[in-house]
């Protein structure tokens, strides 16, 4: 019998990630019930209320399956968050597209949409190219940096505050926001009182940002947001604000997880670095890798909306469903020698991004990110390894890296 792991303890993926653990649930008991776990609840916390068990859905069929269902299964009922929250927090955050159903849903998914199209990424692809080169100046000479502060959060950071229309200098300020909404769980960034009082500063400067672009749009997000309209109406100042601040988290969180998590790999597989350096071709295909591989986000949830069943398995109204994403990416019945990074592996049916309804709408971006990071480190840096301890977020929510530092040989002065 399996060691039972708490797959509710953000403590559980700060050590590691419970590979093992998911394989002989994915063999044995593949929509398994999870009790609450012993999670201290902070005072004034906005999750101050009791938290319900969940069942933790593995495979990768089965999480496609609860990804197409919108009518059994709900974004909206409990939001897309594994933690239990306060009612009135449920509404506010619903006003985030990730937390809406159909038909809310697809109306603002058509309207954000516009700025995420294949052709603006492809145009954005040489900007993104030089923006990198510049990060990898900054280091280029040192011999040796910490990897997530120094480069993998400084790519997205970049591109996502110019794609919303932040201000260039203002990338800390996000980055400190971003790192203190999504790190609630990690005493290092934030507690949930700290998370709360994060979203009010980021609520105030959307609101700012939004007021400059309805007095003068420019070529970015927040302009075709506060512009645009839904069933003839503008989207009001609050509606804006929300989705101002999830933007800015998916749009740098997720693509620094798996640049972070894809140098590790890197590391720990120098016969794949080796594929790359002498194939770049392969660094499409590498890409698709890391993000399987590392898998940046762990979970999400769904609410049942009737009594139903997945794999055998019944399921009652209002049940919490949750998806593993780590775990499905990593399924035999999927994937060939699954615990294996492989930059040539072809086809990666994945589920980094998700999947149906709610596939993640900035997906060609992050493909472009990794890939042009990936291409130029291994073009200037060919060495760079990981040095030292690798310091994981206390969350069961992405897979993110704190800290990891790494080492190369320097560029020289030219």
């Amino acid at each position: 019998m399996m060691q039972t792991v708490d797959l509710a303890s953000s403590e559980t993926y700060e050590r590691e990630m419970p590979y093992e653990y998911f394989s002989w649930l994915r063999e044995e008991t593949p929509v398994h019930w999870q009790a609450p776990g012993t999670r201290v609840i902070r005072p004034g916390s906005p999750l101050g209320v009791e938290q319900q068990g969940f069942w933790a859905v593995s495979r990768h069929r089965d999480v496609i399956e609860v990804s197409l269902d919108q009518e059994r299964f709900s974004s909206a009922r409990g939001t897309v968050m594994l933690q239990d929250m306060e009612p009135d927090r449920i509404g506010q955050l619903r006003l985030w597209l990730i937390n809406q159903d159909a038909p809310d849903h697809t109306k603002l998914r058509k309207l954000i949409n516009k700025g995420f199209t294949k052709r603006m990424v492809h145009n954005m692809e040489s900007h993104i190219r030089k923006l990198t080169g510049e990060i990898i100046d900054r280091v280029a000479r040192r011999g040796e940096c910490d990897f997530v502060e120094s480069i993998a959060s400084e790519l997205p950071l970049l591109v996502i505050a110019e794609l919303v229309g932040a201000p260039v200098e203002d990338r800390a300020k996000l980055f400190d926001w971003s790192n203190k909404m999504i790190g609630f769980e990690d005493p290092d960034f934030s507690n949930e009182t700290l998370a709360t009082d994060t979203m009010g500063e980021m609520l105030a400067y959307a609101a700012h940002l939004g007021g400059l672009r309805r007095k003068d749009p420019r070529d970015d997000l927040a302009s075709i947001l506060v512009h645009a309209e839904v069933d003839g109406q503008q989207l009001d100042e609050l509606s804006f604000n929300m989705f101002f601040i999830l933007l800015v988290m998916a749009g740098n969180e997720t693509t620094r997880n798996a640049i972070s998590g894809g140098m590790l790999a890197l590391s720990e597989y120098p016969d794949q670095r080796r594929k790359l350096l002498d194939d770049p071709s392969l660094m499409k295909l590498a890409t698709e890798e890391i993000l399987r591989y590392v898998s940046p986000v762990i979970t999400m949830r769904r609410t049942a909306t009737c009594d139903t069943e997945v794999a055998g398995q019944a399921i009652r109204e209002n049940d919490k469903i949750v998806m593993f994403y780590p775990s499905a990416n990593r399924d035999a019945e999927v994937f060939e020698n699954p615990s294996q990074f492989d930059v040539t592996r072809d086809p990666n049916p994945h589920l980094a991004f998700g999947w149906g309804p709610h596939f993640c709408l900035g997906a060609s971006l992050a493909r472009a990110e990794i890939r042009i990071m990936f291409s130029e480190l291994l073009l200037r840096l060919p060495d760079i390894e990981v040095s030292g301890p690798v310091r994981r977020l206390r969350s069961a929510t992405v897979n993110s890296i704190k800290s990891m530092p790494v080492r190369f040989t320097p560029e020289r002065t030219q």
